[in-house]
């Protein structure tokens, strides 16, 4: 039975699509089957896997609307046992139209439901914002993945969306953990890295992934290519690291 990962933060601009996308991959690559369901209607992480976003009739705003099955969703990539339900502007609708619907925390749970045991992980990309489609994500999840950045705001954010998971957990999803926080475009030479990490440390030591994501020009130039960045260096410095997060990733899990 597949695990299910929501990889989630409130702020934009994080490295969170880049960070489901490449860790996905990266878990294909160490022979897991992973699907990834793209949840945000920016529709980056199904570009991020060379899906053309106009060119697809069933995405997740289907899915969470009852129109069609998780199942019929699902489009195969090129890349190793790497498999997406893809979004695209249409799913920013969503938010509305699950207001009117019954157990509407649960819209994405129920569906994800009858594939999960074609899958090792499920991947999530939730929207940066803890609105109706971050919900659905973080209810049907048995963890959350945090990437963030090595600064003030991030940590200001981060403090938001650990009480948001205790609320979920609370209120709708008792078996919601932290699986961990990713540093994202971290460069530790500087002085505000360390104090980030410093800060960290002392309220989320356990949480903390030791591997951490730098700053990489080919890590940049992948989603260009429409290729996670294992398939496009993999000896690069961007895919490396997202190879030892997504193993520590398994660990932690």
């Amino acid at each position: 039975m597949a695990k299910i990962l929501a990889f989630a933060n409130q702020k934009g601009g994080v490295g969170k699509t880049t960070s489901a996308v490449n860790i996905a991959a990266s878990l294909g690559v160490l022979g897991k089957k992973v699907l990834l369901c793209d949840l945000d209607p920016q529709g980056n992480s199904s570009s991020g896997f060379g899906i053309n976003k106009r060119g697809v009739h069933t995405t997740t705003y289907e899915v969470l609307i009852g129109n069609a099955t998780a199942e019929s969703a699902v489009v195969p990539t090129v890349f190793e046992n790497c498999w997406v339900i893809p979004s695209n502007i249409n799913l920013a609708g969503a938010e509305f139209d699950l207001f009117e619907m019954d157990r509407r925390e649960y819209r994405l749970k129920e569906a994800l439901s009858p594939i999960l045991s074609g899958f090792d992980y499920v991947i999530v990309d939730c929207p940066p914002s803890l609105g109706m489609l971050t919900l659905n994500g973080l209810t049907a999840a048995n963890g959350v993945v945090i990437p963030m950045q090595c600064e003030f705001y991030a940590l200001e954010g981060l403090g938001m969306l650990m009480n948001t998971v205790s609320k979920i957990k609370t209120h709708f999803n008792p078996d919601l953990e932290v699986t961990g926080i990713l540093l994202t475009m971290y460069n530790g030479r500087l002085v505000l890295s360390m104090q980030c990490v410093s800060e960290l440390k002392k309220y989320y030591a356990d949480k903390l992934f030791s591997a951490t994501i730098s700053r990489n020009v080919k890590l940049s130039e992948a989603p260009g290519f429409g290729v996670p960045v294992w398939y496009h260096d993999k000896n690069c410095k961007g895919s490396q690291e997202y190879m030892a997060a997504a193993k520590e990733l398994t660990e932690r899990i």
